[in-house]
């Protein structure tokens, strides 16, 4: 039973990181800085790809 509440809250914790980053990566100074460097910030990738994997995480404890 725990491990599906741990498996919700890792979901949620995923779901919230994606949308941080995803904020991140579509925030004015990020775009003038891909403009101008063709650099994404890293905290965007780390923020969508490690909520991504919290998710996947979670889903397959609550299965």
């Amino acid at each position: 039973m725990n491990k599906k509440y741990l498996g919700v809250v890792l979901m949620v914790v995923g779901v919230a990181a994606v949308i941080w980053g995803y904020n991140i990566y579509d925030s004015a100074s990020s775009e003038l800085t891909r403009a101008i460097t063709g650099d994404s910030p890293a905290e965007a990738w780390v923020g969508m790809v490690g909520g991504a994997i919290c998710f996947a995480i979670g889903f397959l404890r609550v299965k």
